[in-house]
């Protein structure tokens, strides 16, 4: 059976960024194959760099862009001096100088919250940069590696990697704790900030409410997308 659809994801990612956490959704006829099928067959068509986990039929309600609550981001950052293990310098940012991780959680609590993100988005034409970050926290997950877990409604073009950047620059104390909080001020996108490579960025997780809440999410989203045009 040959099936003609148009597929929906959470969130596009920038090129060059990886997802383990990407969800997608589609509509397909009743008598398609059922989900555990689906699965199977996706990995006999898809590259070896793409990946189907699991397929489930979801109430119809659902929306994999509009519904979502919450996405989750992960940046790796490694500062050893001799460089990335090369098993993973594809989803690693190797960086020439040793981070200050406590100067760079004190720079990122203080963008938490409600701001307009402009200074760090790459603009899209009648597109908001307001956004809801939630969760900014760098972990020392092994002596030479720093980890960012980012967490938001949802991220405009560009914003996550350009926070990082603004961030690895307070980490080697070339601008102070309160320099990325003073940049939310910029209506504009700022040159100031380098944004972080692409490979070290990567979208691992949506949340999504519970299934008698996913009509409302939905439409509370497109609202808000309304409203910003």
């Amino acid at each position: 059976m040959r099936i003609q659809a148009t597929l929906t994801v959470a969130g596009r990612t920038d090129a060059g960024v990886h997802a383990t956490g990407q969800v997608a959704h589609l509509d397909v006829p009743l008598g398609a194959l059922p989900p555990d099928q689906f699965a199977h067959r996706l990995s006999r068509l898809l590259p070896p760099d793409l990946r189907v986990p699991a397929v489930r039929q979801v109430p119809r309600t659902f929306d994999a862009r509009f519904s979502a609550l919450r996405r989750h981001y992960r940046y790796r950052v490694c500062d050893a001096p001799w460089g990335v293990d090369p098993l993973r310098r594809y989803d690693t940012l190797g960086y020439h100088r040793r981070l200050d991780g406590a100067a760079m959680n004190a720079a990122s609590t203080l963008l938490l919250g409600e701001h307009d993100f402009a200074a760090f988005c790459r603009r899209r034409e009648g597109a908001s940069t307001v956004r809801a970050l939630e969760r900014l926290e760098w972990t020392r997950d092994e002596p030479h590696l720093l980890v960012a877990h980012v967490v938001a409604d949802a991220f405009c073009h560009s914003m996550v990697r350009s926070l990082v950047g603004a961030l690895l620059a307070v980490g080697e104390h070339r601008h102070p704790q309160d320099w990325p909080a003073g940049l939310l001020r910029h209506a504009a996108r700022t040159s100031a900030v380098t944004v972080a490579p692409a490979h070290g960025l990567t979208l691992v997780g949506v949340d999504y409410p519970d299934d008698d809440q996913l009509a409302a999410r939905a439409e509370r989203t497109r609202a808000l997308r309304r409203f910003a045009l």
